[in-house]
């Protein structure tokens, strides 16, 4: 025989809590389904357990278990591009050097300062290397380290382009008849230059990890199955000063450069550099509201393109067509040049 049930339904399975339905007896109830970020491992369960912040429910939502991590990898798809192309840019402004060693003589790599072409390709050398502390599994080093190193080595790049620009108008500007910048060619003012941005760059970088520095952060809540393992600036207003030092560089070099393209002389790079501070200006520009409203590994990866693209952009826009005239237009590279380091 047959025990009748005390009950109006069967009994909630783990996963479930009890409901009581409006209008029908206590020992009448619904089962609704646990949610988001709720459990329970017990039959006719009269609450859900929320699970820990580090911790999300199984599918059955029956027990809890811990979150998968989430940063921008070296196996993911996007690092392992990411680092792929770094090592490529490297690889190539390293051999741009190597070439402008062996060509140290000749009139292309005298142009313009051969000492600060040389500073250049090697601080383009560091960017892309720096972009190798942003990919991987973050920690509080790395953290500390990663947004100093580009902006020093960027500030570094970028004050070059801007003594080279210098150093074709002060060149050409020196021919004129009672000229007073005269007793500037030659000189070191160039590498004055460079060293006095830079400085100004390492200061606002000390000022900022002596007050605010930077920090590794677990963010538990913006993605409910994951922990989004992350650098937190400590303080956005003096990361965006570091972009803004550097963009007021690049538009100071962009002006100075326009304003030089038009001296004549064929080893003017001035045109090549007004379109690669064209370049690097756009890039930036365009940086800001990406980085804004990205999030976790994408916010990562938005800022190694924007370096990655900018430094490519200086290296091809400018050493490529010296190394052009040094292989393909021998001819020219043979014949002296009115402009001097």
């Amino acid at each position: 025989m047959q025990i009748p049930q005390s009950l109006c339904n069967e009994p909630c399975a783990p996963g479930y809590r009890k409901a009581k339905i409006e209008g029908k007896p206590s020992c009448c109830y619904g089962c609704v389904r646990c949610a988001d970020g709720e459990m329970s491992n017990s039959t006719d369960a009269l609450i859900c357990l929320k699970c820990p912040a580090y911790e999300m429910p199984d599918r059955k939502r029956t027990v809890c278990i811990p979150k998968a991590t989430n940063y921008l990898s070296y196996t993911d798809t996007m690092g392992t591009s990411l680092t792929a192309i770094a090592f490529i840019l490297f690889i190539t402004a390293s051999v741009v050097l190597g070439i402008f060693v062996k060509y140290w003589e000749t009139p292309i790599v005298r142009a313009n300062n051969q000492n600060l072409s040389c500073l250049l390709l090697i601080s383009l050398m560091l960017c892309f290397l720096c972009t190798l502390l942003f990919i991987g599994r973050p920690t509080q080093i790395c953290c500390l380290l990663r947004q100093v190193t580009f902006g020093v080595v960027f500030t570094i790049s970028v004050s070059s382009v801007l003594a080279k620009t210098l150093t074709v108008i002060i060149a050409f500007n020196a021919t004129k008849p009672g000229s007073k910048l005269k007793k500037y060619v030659g000189t070191q003012l160039a590498i004055i230059l460079v060293i006095v941005c830079s400085f100004e760059e390492m200061l606002i970088s000390t000022v900022w990890m002596a007050s605010n520095p930077p920090f590794l952060e677990a963010d538990m809540f913006s993605e409910m199955d994951t922990i989004v393992l992350l650098c937190n600036e400590g303080s956005v207003t003096f990361f965006f000063c570091i972009i803004g030092y550097i963009g007021t560089l690049a538009l100071l070099s962009f002006i100075a450069a326009f304003l030089a393209k038009d001296f004549p002389d064929r080893f003017n790079e001035a045109k090549n550099i007004t379109f690669s501070m064209l370049g690097f200006c756009s890039v930036w520009g365009a940086f800001v509201p990406a980085y804004l409203s990205s999030k976790g590994s994408r916010m990562v990866a938005v800022e190694i393109f924007a370096i990655l693209s900018s430094s490519a952009g200086l290296l091809g826009c400018i050493f490529a067509p010296k190394c052009y005239i040094i292989y393909l237009r021998p001819e020219l590279n043979s014949r002296k040049t009115t402009i001097r380091k």
